[in-house]
């Protein structure tokens, strides 16, 4: 009988608040133990896409969201699992502070049985470093704390103030100064794209560096996890090419995603729009999500690619087009500084970019639930939108976070509901082509995926 668990050290890193430095500490703890010939896997807590791309600089290995109502809480343990088996080391990086969110960095923690090292800002405090740290180690008795470290510290001395502030019980694990070699930029949706920094490697290898010189964090012991299978996947995609747009306005992708749809059997072709790539010969296209609105020019100078996804709507081949993609579809684009941009015109529809969030969380809808048509239950009681219980075949789950508004006139294929049960902005469709802000988890429904790339869940 095959072992039912697998071992391996493993951390959750978290801090008090987003901001405080976690991604700077997991790279450079992932860079640190890679240089050490250590094999090292990376999972980042929630849905981000930016932040795992520099931990796949840093750790050189493929780093995957975790969240347990988006994807999952078994696909969470089997990826985990997986990892497990071949890592020497896993880092989980956190997400906001330790607790916050429906699936908080504590409560991963908690579940997978990982003990929590807290990265602390410390560039504004001394003593009082002591009491966060007590705060977040006395908060849930059911998490448990390797150890703290200090980030953005002015000098030796104060490191010094800040591990004798700390309760007997709880270890230094060190520190990083205030370093700008090792900063690392932000934009409105969080850090700049790692792609787009020509220096990143010397970055890493900085912090790397610092955090040996001054970090004493070793291998902490291995964690014993459960050995999670998920279930087999038909190749209900075999055949079918499906062209996905990848470059540097369409790059936040779920490395998950792109796993499935090879899985079930599809063929992955991409191209980038920015570089002046046609539409590959392709039975599907997938437009994730990224920053069109920082390359209007090159997007609109594609004509060629214009025409040809043109054609694909109208002919009812299947799209999917989420949040950036969906822009990049639509009639026209206002950026912040006014400037509006004819687009590619296949959506009625135009949007404008503000300079305040618009939309940010979990969200899922329901395939199922046809807006125009009466839902009835078992009793022939026509229920409202509101009440509908719902078919859990038809669910798929993702993320929203944009800083755009948009006008639509294309018709309203479902309703999307954030985790709080509140409306947020609806899934459109025009012909097999489904638009909308939602960065969709695919593995949260396999089989309502393939519909969407066979073009039968639009009607």
């Amino acid at each position: 009988m095959e072992n039912t668990l697998v071992q391996c050290p493993a951390l959750v890193v978290t801090a008090p608040s987003s901001g405080s430095g976690k991604t700077t500490v997991v790279a450079a703890l992932a860079r640190h133990f890679h240089l050490q010939g250590k094999r090292v896997r990376v999972f980042k807590t929630g849905p981000d896409f930016i932040d795992p791309r520099f931990l796949e600089f840093a750790s050189q290995q493929p780093v995957y969201q975790l969240d347990f109502w988006m994807c999952g809480e078994q696909h969470c343990k089997a990826l985990i699992a997986l990892a497990a088996k071949e890592a020497d080391l896993i880092l989980i990086e956190g997400v906001m502070g330790m607790f916050d969110g429906h699936c908080s960095s504590a409560e991963i923690a908690a579940r997978l049985g990982i003990p929590v090292l807290a990265v602390i800002d410390a560039g504004a405090m001394a003593q009082t470093f002591g009491a966060l740290a007590y705060g977040l180690v006395n908060y849930r008795d059911d998490v448990e704390m390797f150890g703290v470290v200090a980030n953005r510290v002015g000098s030796l001395h104060h490191a010094q103030m800040l591990q004798e502030s700390l309760p007997e019980n709880l270890a230094f694990c060190g520190w990083l100064p205030k370093d700008t070699d090792i900063t690392l930029p932000e934009r409105h949706l969080g850090l700049v794209q790692a792609d787009e920094l020509d220096d990143l490697d010397h970055r890493l290898d900085r912090a790397a560096d610092l955090i040996g010189e001054f970090g004493t964090v070793s291998l902490p012991p291995p964690v014993a996890f459960e050995n999670v299978y998920e279930d087999a996947i038909s190749p209900l995609l075999a055949g079918k090419t499906i062209a996905i747009a990848r470059d540097r306005a369409f790059s936040f992708i779920y490395r998950a995603n792109i796993d499935l749809l090879k899985s079930l059997g599809a063929k992955v072709h991409f191209f980038s729009p920015v570089l002046g790539d046609g539409l590959p010969d392709c039975d599907a296209l997938y437009l994730p999500g990224g920053y069109p609105e920082l390359s209007t020019d090159a997007l609109v100078e594609n004509q060629i690619l214009i025409d040809q996804i043109q054609q694909h709507v109208e002919q009812g081949k299947p799209c999917l087009a989420e949040c950036g993609g969906m822009l990049y579809l639509n009639r026209s684009l206002t950026t912040l500084d006014g400037i509006t941009t004819t687009l590619s015109n296949v959506l009625e529809a135009d949007s404008v970019m503000q300079p305040k969030l618009a939309a940010l969380g979990m969200v899922e809808t329901d395939f199922n639930l046809n807006l125009s048509q009466e839902i009835t239950n078992d009793e022939g009681i026509i229920l409202d939108e509101d009440s509908v219980v719902k078919n859990k075949s038809g669910i798929l789950r993702g993320h929203t976070f944009h800083y755009s508004t948009t006008q639509s006139q294309e018709q309203i294929l479902t309703q999307p509901m954030t985790q709080r049960g509140r409306k947020t902005d609806p899934v459109w469709v025009k012909n097999n082509l489904i638009a909308s802000y939602i960065h969709w988890y695919f593995p949260s429904n396999p089989t309502l995926v393939v519909k969407i790339f066979l073009g039968e869940a639009t009607g």
